[in-house]
């Protein structure tokens, strides 16, 4: 994808930047887009919106400078301190006692307490689960068949499936696995799951299924169907915001138009892994086919209103 070029690209010069203020250059913002090719306007941006919150650095006389006696030591390289940043900043929304594990661990190969950056993902706790987790971790990485209590709100039952993936949808987590019985696909409410005891049976996956977990947009994903493409009109608003974060790995666009806006293709094999995805970015976003999916949105719409 063209947009993924353009980050490396920017990851680069960041990295290059602050390599150089790190060890003790004076730079010139327009010397800076010369040297890049782009233009003035991008290196300032790189320097007042993203390098100024996070690391000491200050302009002197036009030229920008790193604040005597900072130095970046213990991260192999500045890009390395960026992406440790982001992953400290992730585990806030796994819960208070995984966060402080997690936050004990990178410190250990940090240069600094104080993260600059901040991330909402609102994600469900699992800080009283890791145990369980451990077990299924085990187990999925040996493919190993499991039993285990499911304590729903709504009803309670035995499980003995075939755990496939630890997997997170718009911050819930699930357990996903096949039933031991007939190889039904399975999601399970992970903090639902209780006394998992690992068999000594032993399952293979095929690599469809394991493609099919990869492209999956959301919970509703399921194996009874064969992936079948959705094409959607973004306009010029939505596709800034989903060509950098695409609602699929197999996104791909197939049109684009002079005002920003373009069409996408991607795979489904339910209806509403993408009906969730059009209300939320309304009037955005509209299907262009399947007809019949925009129809049953619009059926949506019409009983909301009335």
């Amino acid at each position: 994808m063209p947009y993924k070029h353009d980050y490396d690209k920017t990851l680069r010069r960041l990295n290059t930047i602050i390599v150089r203020l790190n060890n003790g250059e004076s730079l010139s913002v327009k010397e800076l887009a010369e040297e890049f090719n782009v233009s003035i306007r991008t290196i300032q941006r790189d320097f007042n919106e993203k390098l100024v919150s996070l690391y000491p650095i200050y302009q002197d006389k036009r030229k920008w400078k790193m604040q005597d006696g900072f130095k970046i030591e213990k991260a192999t390289s500045v890009e390395d301190t960026i992406v440790l940043d982001i992953l400290e900043k992730m585990t806030d929304g796994l819960g208070s006692k995984f966060s402080r594990k997690a936050k004990k661990m990178l410190s250990k190969i940090k240069n600094d307490s104080d993260n600059p950056i901040y991330a909402n993902l609102n994600m469900e706790d699992i800080s009283n689960h890791i145990n369980d987790i451990a077990i299924l971790e085990n187990a999925i990485n040996n493919k190993h068949i499991i039993t285990a209590t499911y304590d729903h709100v709504e009803y309670k039952q035995e499980l003995k499936v075939k755990p496939l993936k630890i997997a997170n949808y718009e911050g819930i987590w699930y357990l996903i696995a096949l039933n031991a019985k007939n190889d039904k696909l399975r999601k399970y409410h992970l903090k639902s799951i209780g006394n998992i005891e690992i068999l000594d049976t032993v399952f293979s996956t095929k690599k469809e299924l394991v493609e099919l977990l990869d492209n999956s947009i959301n919970v509703w994903f399921n194996d009874d169907t064969e992936p079948y493409e959705v094409i959607l009109f973004l306009n010029e608003h939505a596709a800034k915001t989903l060509k950098r974060r695409p609602i699929s790995k197999s996104q791909r666009v197939i049109n684009e138009y002079k005002d920003g806006s373009c069409d996408i293709s991607l795979q489904i094999t339910h209806e509403r892994e993408i009906i969730s995805i059009v209300q939320y970015w309304m009037p955005h976003i509209k299907i262009v086919s399947p007809q019949w999916i925009n129809e049953r949105i619009l059926n949506h719409i019409d009983r909301f209103l009335n």
